[in-house]
């Protein structure tokens, strides 16, 4: 056993074996002690390679595998209105979503199922361990999708460690078959969680301004999507623009910015209904709502009298109170997880920088005295960084500490700005613009800047905000 798998296995010990279930119906499902025996093959006798079946279409695919995840199984091919069209091809596009979950975050290097053998129904709790070991898989991911006599399906996920020979988890979920991803985002959670020792962020919406038209007419309009770009929908018609978005705490609203004829409106959208409400409006420009932890408050940015200022006003709507109040342009605004400060960018000094305060307005003071400046700060859910853009010859993704210390670069493009977190505080997303066209994208990069990404999108993207993770 290598060193890595030492480390590996020592820090799976200290997690828990319970795993919290999603809001829609689990399953439950069989241990593996339960579980029937291997089916031989069609000629009746044991499988040659430790019962594995099918061939792999390319063999250098096992080389320094790390996890390993076949096609899920399935008892019996019915026919489902998810993608797909029967459960055995859903079955590959359940296990090429958490392929795809687990190989763009950094972590893992994990083989999916357009390169591996397929496995029996049988095998699904009960693996044959010898025939992994012999392809060099560490880890194996497991799965089978039934079609349901309510026209729901049973989706089940077990993780094991092929070296120990041993089960580190599984879950089972009941989903319409309109939610297949999100059965398949929550199983890529809970093998990353059980892997890094990190909180999960797959099944999770990301929230974004789509953008069509010419460079000097933009036509913006507010978009959501999953985690990984698919199940895509407009939520606004473009008649108003709209503009930095942000998800609440609980997931079931959005607020963001509108701009119709000139005038400024920030409102809240509820995902459950699809109705919005007005909170405040004002004839001055105003920039950047973004809410409190709690959700009890919505910071923004107005500019009166020449300069630009930071307020806040009860998600509820109401009268606005001023917490900043010196010359010049104070934007932004971000909450530290606890609610007890702001991070926001100020150019009281002479060019944009960094500062916090108290919650309440008080003890500002800044915190980037690097060379360049520093613009759209975000305090990450985790509370030990803060991401922003770096104005240093070209807009680069950096993250630093609360107190200013330790900048790092994350990117080096032309121009990438207004960082946003994962729901677990390791990936940063952001949009980036083409020098020459001026087209725009969203973009993640993970906290080494080793990891970048573009996401899919139907047309160009800016100003994206993260959600939490689905309950």
């Amino acid at each position: 056993m290598t060193s890595r798998q030492t480390v590996l296995l020592f820090s799976l010990a200290l997690l828990p074996l319970g795993i919290a279930a999603p809001a829609f119906a689990q399953a439950q499902l069989l241990p593996p002690s339960a579980a029937p025996t291997p089916a031989p093959n069609s000629a009746g006798a044991p499988h040659d390679d430790g019962g594995l079946t099918g061939s792999v279409t390319d063999d250098n695919a096992w080389q320094d595998l790390g996890i390993a995840i076949p096609t899920f199984a399935t008892d019996q091919a019915v026919p489902t209105s998810a993608d797909g069209g029967n459960t055995a091809a859903l079955g590959k596009n359940l296990a090429r979503v958490i392929y795809n979950d687990l190989k763009n975050n950094g972590l893992f290097k994990p083989v999916g199922p357009d390169a591996l053998p397929a496995i029996d129904f049988a095998q699904v709790t009960a693996p044959a361990f010898d025939g992994w070991r012999g392809r060099s898989a560490e880890m194996l991911v497991q799965g089978f999708v039934k079609g349901n006599a309510d026209g729901r399906l049973t989706v089940g996920c077990y993780l094991y460690d092929v070296q120990l020979g041993s089960e580190l988890g599984r879950q089972g979920y009941i989903v319409k078959p309109e939610e297949w991803r999100r059965a398949a985002h929550k199983c890529a959670d809970m093998v990353y969680s059980r892997l890094s020792g990190e909180s999960p962020f797959f099944d999770s919406k990301i929230a974004y301004i789509a953008e069509t038209g010419p460079k000097d007419h933009r036509r913006k309009q507010l978009a959501i999507m999953d985690s990984d770009g698919a199940n895509h929908r407009f939520i606004t018609n473009g008649q108003a623009t709209a503009l930095t978005p942000r998800y609440s705490p609980d997931y079931r609203q959005i607020v963001y910015l509108s701009y119709l004829n000139g005038a400024p409106r920030i409102y809240i959208y509820d995902i459950g209904t699809g109705q919005q409400r007005l909170v405040t409006q004002s004839t001055n420009p105003t920039f950047a709502p973004r809410w409190s932890p709690d959700g009890k408050w919505i910071l923004y940015s107005m500019a009166t009298g020449g300069n630009t200022n930071i307020y806040r006003v009860s998600a509820n709507g109401g009268a606005s109170q001023q917490l900043t109040n010196t010359p010049g342009i104070n934007v932004g605004g971000s909450y530290s997880p606890d609610g007890s400060k702001i991070v926001f960018e100020s150019d009281r000094s002479g060019g944009q920088q960094v500062y916090v305060m108290d919650a309440d307005g008080s003890n500002q003071k800044r915190i980037s005295f690097f060379g360049g400046r520093a613009a759209t700060p975000e305090w990450s859910p985790r509370g030990d960084q803060i991401a922003f853009t770096h104005i240093a010859g070209n807009f680069r993704i950096a993250v630093m500490s609360p107190n200013g210390t330790g900048l790092r670069d994350l990117t080096d493009s032309w121009q990438d700005e207004a960082p946003t977190w994962s729901p677990n505080g390791r990936i940063i997303q952001f949009f980036r613009t083409e020098r020459n066209s001026g087209r725009t994208g969203i973009w993640q990069v993970d906290l080494t800047g080793r990891n970048e990404r573009k996401l899919n999108t139907p047309v160009d993207g800016s100003d994206p905000a993260w959600g939490p993770v689905l309950p």
